[in-house]
Formats: structure tokens, sequence, C-alpha cells
């Protein structure tokens, strides 16, 4: 029978229940992030850029992987919400729940733009000619600016509300540095207000201002992504009570 030490190698940081699920977390918030990058700037330019791609000849590996990597980050978005509701309840079970269904949401309309883009692809294998080809140009950008206005409800809006439920609970909590949820509420309003702006065409949905207005809560998502992952949750009424209700203690010796 052999004795293992439940901490990282060389660390000493305690692995028991409550570290797991900041890191679980942490490694979702990191997924969403770096798995949403491809489709946004490079995967899905050949469809969105291009007016006849319904029509046009090459490959629709692209967009399909494209597709697949955004199915990776919906499924992120709801895994981030029930991971760390058990948690954050303990401080606000409203806003805990709020964040829930702002996640599933946001999920939820991401997976509805991969569908109308995986329309867009079903379309151009069965191909066409002549008038009908025409018809399915028009069919294709319909498709496409379907596409667009999820992009603008779905991780264009949602963000903000999410930051807005989970930052004022881990602000409120500590169970981060303050500064990290602090981008998050800072940066929530700025981003719904591009949002809205963009709605009503005072700009652009791919423009400076809207790039500047994402950055705050790129931070807020990015810093606290890695801050779960490498340092967990900090020591808090919280953290001592979710130990106490029935997880092992830091540093506890298991027989295996």
């Amino acid at each position: 029978m052999a004795i293992i030490d439940q901490t990282t190698a060389g660390k000493g940081v305690p692995m028991d229940s409550v570290r797991k699920t900041a890191f679980v977390a942490g490694v979702l918030y990191l997924i969403t992030i770096v798995a949403a990058i491809p489709p946004a700037f490079m995967l899905y330019s050949p469809v969105l850029d291009n007016p006849d791609y319904i029509v046009g000849p090459g490959p629709d590996s692209g967009v399909i992987f494209g597709g697949f990597l955004e199915v990776i980050v919906a499924l992120a978005c709801i895994g981030t919400a029930v991971v760390l509701f058990p948690v954050v309840k303990r401080q606000n079970e409203a806003a805990a729940l709020g964040f829930v269904a702002a996640r599933v949401l946001e999920a939820a309309i991401i997976f509805f733009g991969i569908i109308s883009l995986f329309a867009v692809v079903t379309l151009r294998q069965a191909g066409a000619t002549g008038a009908d080809a025409a018809s399915l140009i028009t069919t294709g950008n319909s498709l496409v600016a379907l596409h667009n206005w999820t992009l603008l409800l779905g991780p264009g809006i949602m963000p903000a509300v999410n930051a807005l439920c989970l930052g004022y609970v881990l602000y409120r909590s500590r169970l981060v540095p303050r500064i990290i949820p602090l981008m998050g509420l800072i940066g929530a309003p700025l981003l719904f207000l591009s949002a809205t702006a963009t709605m009503f065409g005072i700009y652009s949905q791919i423009s400076v201002w809207s790039g500047i207005a994402t950055i705050p809560i790129f931070l807020w998502e990015a810093s606290l992504g890695v801050w779960l992952v490498v340092k967990g949750f900090k020591p808090s009424p919280i953290t001592a009570g979710m130990v106490a209700a029935g997880s092992p203690p830091a540093n506890r010796d298991l027989a295996v």
C-alpha cells in the first residue's frame, strides 16, 4: 500500500477538492479564450468575407473546424458556471444563479451561430447553377448575417452580464485579488455600451472602438483563468466552510 501526498509536486500547493475546483474552472476559462480566437480571426474569414462563398470552389474544412472549436467554447462556457456555482453561491446565490443562466444563454447563442454557418456549408456542398445560384447567394448571405447577430448578442453582450454577476461575487468574497474582478466590473458596462453602439450602427462590429471596449473583459477573463490555475482561491470563510463541510483538509495523506 503506497502513501501519496496530495500536493502539487515541488510547489506545496494543496490539491484538495476546493483547489481542484479552482484549477478546473481556470482551465475552462482559458479554453473559452484560446479556442475562440481561430474561428473569429482566421477560420471563418472565407465565409464571412466572401459574399459568393456559398457557390464558390474550395474546401469547407476550415469553417467546419472553426465550428468545432466554437462548440468547445460553448461547452467550456457552461462548464465554468457549473464548476464555480457551488463556490460562489455561498457568497450570493442570486448572483451565482444569474451567472449560470447568463453562461448557458451565451452558449445557446453561440450554438445558434454555429448552426447558421454549418447550414451555409451544407447548401454549398449541394451546389447550384444559374438562377438557383443567385437565390443560393441570397440565402447564404442571410445565414451569415444571422451569424453576425449571434456574435454580437452572444460573445458581444453576454460576457458583460457574466462579468457583472461573477465579478460582484468574487469582489465581495475576496476569493481572488480584487483587481481581477474589478477589471470585469469596469469592462462590463464598456462592452455593453460598445455592443449597443454597434447595434444602432454608430460603428461596425469590427472596429477600433469595439476592440478597445473588449480589452478589460479580455483581461478579466484571462487573468481569472490564469490565477485560478496557478494560485487557486485565496483563503476565505467560503473556502474554510467548504473544507469543513466535507472537503479533505490541505496536505492530507491518502492511502491507495
